[in-house]
């Protein structure tokens, strides 16, 4: 007989998703203060957390409604409002209503994605996801501000952010295919490739963390506008 969890159990899972929007709001508060690579951090922690509060819930087999709907709350603070903060107080304050646009639609569409990920996703964890998960677009505008805060000479081309919010937010919303690295295999076949991989990876993060961040998560948003024009490429040719 499968053993219940206890309803302390139940909490686990929850502590993380809070834990989340705790490091989401120390990111704003962060940013109003002027600390903006503290604020940058803090989105990543808040990833950490939020990618944590799954895992544990299936690995407790304490998944439930509200366990759902409680991260999807988070994820909104966590991954919308606290990176448009950041974003509009690094450099959309600079730009008028422009900047107030770029931060509000990030956490506008940002809300979109998730609404839409909620109604798609059953039980199963999708092995695609459709549209830049908010997660990965609020880390990549936290790196480039790191990137932008350690190398000086890139200040007077703070604009390029804000561009590039605005594109990240749109692909959020977009049908463009993201691979789900949920889904990989872990198998006996391939365990000790991925744990290689995964060691090379983290050696070169932790010698060049920000540098590391920044060029994965960059090829990670490319690689789904590239499938496409590869994938419509093919079809065209078919079809001659």
């Amino acid at each position: 007989m499968k053993k219940q969890p206890t309803q302390l159990a139940y909490l686990l899972p929850n502590f993380f998703t809070a834990s989340s929007i705790f490091a989401g709001i120390y990111s704003m508060i962060s940013a109003i203060e002027g600390n903006f690579a503290l604020a940058a951090w803090m989105v990543l922690l808040s990833l950490i957390f939020d990618g944590l509060d799954g895992r544990v819930a299936r690995l407790t087999n304490t998944c439930s409604r509200f366990g759902v709907e409680f991260d999807s709350l988070a994820d909104i603070v966590a991954f919308g409002a606290a990176p448009a903060i950041l974003l509009y107080l690094y450099v959309g304050h600079d730009f008028g209503r422009f900047g107030i646009m770029a931060s509000a639609l990030f956490v506008i569409f940002g809300g979109i994605r998730l609404a839409r990920f909620n109604v798609m996703t059953g039980e199963n964890e999708p092995s695609v996801f459709i549209g830049v998960p908010i997660p990965t677009a609020a880390v990549f505008i936290s790196i480039l501000v790191l990137l932008f805060e350690k190398y000086s000479f890139l200040a007077e081309y703070k604009v390029v952010i804000l561009l590039i919010a605005l594109l990240v937010a749109v692909l959020m919303v977009s049908n463009i295919r993201y691979p789900s690295f949920k889904k990989v295999d872990m198998g006996k076949k391939h365990i000790r490739r991925v744990f290689v991989v995964i060691v090379a990876v983290a050696m070169i993060f932790f010698i060049y963390p920000v540098e590391g961040f920044a060029t994965f998560f960059t090829l990670y948003i490319l690689y789904g506008p590239l499938r496409s024009v590869v994938t419509l490429s093919k079809r065209s040719r078919l079809l001659k």
